[in-house]
């Protein structure tokens, strides 16, 4: 059982994107869509080249707006507010998983790659508003991506964030690498594993994992 490696945990970081919510709800199928038309839009290119630039640049720097905004000094705002721009339909209230993290000992936040404001709207839609005390997005992090360290020194350091005493969940195997290293409890929430050291514990039920931690 996992309870015994969470004892010590005082903070609770829980990205958002097919995180606190399931990948099957395909929020992220609409973002990546606005990403590629506003690619299009702003380097004046074709949809094929636009999506390539979008994958390549998650690749090479972490999200599509970084590379962006390294290679081409894209302002950060109208590309976020764009993306962002999103039905979120197809999202529902998980009151168990409400329960969960409100049970949990200590101090929760949400920390994304999205913006804070996107992110309090799909926390609230999944019904889990009041369950944190805190969200943080990109913009928290002066706009630096994970899986930078820049960006979790500064959250975590606008956060007071202890990382000895806390755990990190996030559905991208390479955003858990620097919070491994912090000394974080790691937990990969997706629906296949990754086997890799930096990954201590792997769920496909993010609520069903919580409800064996209290």
């Amino acid at each position: 059982m996992p309870k015994q490696y969470f004892t010590h945990v005082e903070t609770w970081v829980f990205d958002l994107d097919n995180t606190l919510y399931p990948p099957r709800a395909r929020l992220f199928d609409q973002i990546e869509v606005r990403m590629t038309q506003f690619v299009m839009d702003a380097l004046k290119v074709g949809r094929a080249e636009a999506d390539r630039l979008r994958k390549q640049y998650w690749a090479e720097h972490g999200t599509t707006l970084a590379g962006l905004m390294r290679v081409h000094g894209v302002d950060p705002g109208p590309y976020l507010t764009h993306v962002h721009d999103i039905s979120l339909d197809h999202l529902e209230a998980d009151a168990d998983l409400n329960s969960h993290i409100r049970s949990l000992p200590g101090r929760k936040i949400v920390y994304t790659n999205g913006t804070a404001p996107y992110a309090q709207k799909v926390v609230e839609k999944r019904g889990l508003g009041g369950a944190f005390d805190a969200i943080y997005g990109v913009e928290h992090a002066g706009f630096h991506p994970k899986p930078d360290r820049a960006a979790f020194d500064a959250v975590f350091a606008l956060d007071g964030v202890m990382t000895e005493k806390a755990a990190m969940f996030e559905d991208d195997p390479r955003n858990l690498t620097e919070p491994h290293a912090m000394g974080m409890r790691t937990v990969h929430v997706a629906e296949a594993p990754h086997v890799a050291d930096h990954i201590h514990h792997h769920t496909d039920d993010l609520t069903g994992f919580l409800a064996r931690l209290i």
